[in-house]
């Protein structure tokens, strides 16, 4: 039987692609974004109802909200180093745009809210992989916003009776990433130095170590996550791949002279655990990096 899924933030990367996967398995799907990322054509899905709103705007996401089944929360501003550079600004999306994005989805009686949550929010820990049961130390403002927001989600399945679950994601990549600007990705911003010749500018010595995730595997675990019947208490499940690579190693993966810079204030290493994904929600990473990466050069035609 098809579902109303409502998905904040789905004309972004990762939005994108779980809009697509929603509609083909037959969902109705409605988008609600302010395109503060930009409008990209190859993100809008023309079977999905578009609906131009500030997450901040509760009254009017309620309203898109009514009749749905699930709610998927991708809307963010979502890169540290912006969180530092405009703390108030991403806190007023993050925090703010998550609490209206809840109380919106109660009002509207919806079953179960999706939070996509970060593995920033551990911070710098002194042990890997990064379980769930770790207190949380987020290293930057982007970190602290989303760890509020899963306390919110679990807050609001307590206090209010609605379905949450947060899915911690760990380095998300894959097709549609954004290549441009000060606060891309490394990956995107690797590839296009790549492809225009340029060298690949690191943050720091390299040594820095990341749990890169394909987004095909963070889109499946959203959609599991909106089934499975043993969450909806505000549970935090890891959404990583279960396997960390230096900077640098990406870095010689996409290939090209490599320059360094000033180091960025965040967390040096990263790896998830996602034994809880698997006993939670039956989920595990299908897409080795290696892989991702090799698919990813040849779209930017430099494999």
């Amino acid at each position: 039987m098809a579902k109303k899924a409502v998905v904040t933030g789905g004309a972004g990367f990762i939005g994108s692609h779980l809009v697509d996967a929603l509609i083909a398995r037959g969902d109705e799907v409605r988008v609600i974004d302010n395109y503060a990322a930009g409008k990209h054509e190859d993100r809008i899905n023309k079977r999905a109802a578009y609906h131009e709103i500030d997450v901040c705007s509760t009254d009017e996401i309620q309203k898109v909200m009514e009749g749905a089944d699930v709610v998927f929360h991708l809307a963010a501003l979502p890169r540290v180093q912006f969180s530092i550079d405009h703390p108030m600004e991403s806190a007023q999306t993050n925090i703010i745009g998550t609490i209206s994005t809840l109380t919106a989805a109660h009002r509207a009686q919806v079953r179960r809210v999706v939070y996509s949550a970060s593995g920033s929010a551990y911070g710098t820990q002194d042990r890997m992989p990064l379980s769930e049961d770790m207190t949380s130390n987020p290293a930057n403002p982007y970190g602290l916003q989303k760890y509020v927001g899963e306390l919110f989600s679990r807050m609001w399945a307590t206090t209010y009776g609605i379905e949450t679950v947060c899915l911690r994601y760990f380095n998300i990549y894959g097709s549609r990433i954004d290549p441009r600007g000060p606060y891309a990705m490394a990956i995107g911003a690797f590839l296009l130095a790549r492809k225009e010749g340029r060298p690949l500018t690191i943050f720091g010595d390299g040594t820095i170590t990341r749990d890169y995730t394909h987004v095909r595997d963070a889109v499946r675990a959203n959609l599991l996550a909106a089934d499975s019947p043993k969450v909806g208490k505000g549970e935090v499940i890891n959404i990583g791949a279960g396997r960390n690579m230096t900077i640098r190693m990406l870095a010689e993966m996409i290939g090209g002279e490599i320059t360094y810079a000033t180091p960025r204030i965040e967390a040096h290493d990263s790896k998830a655990d996602n034994t809880l994904a698997e006993r939670l929600l039956g989920w595990e990473p299908t897409i080795k990096l290696e892989d991702g990466i090799a698919e990813l050069k040849k779209e930017y035609g430099i494999a």
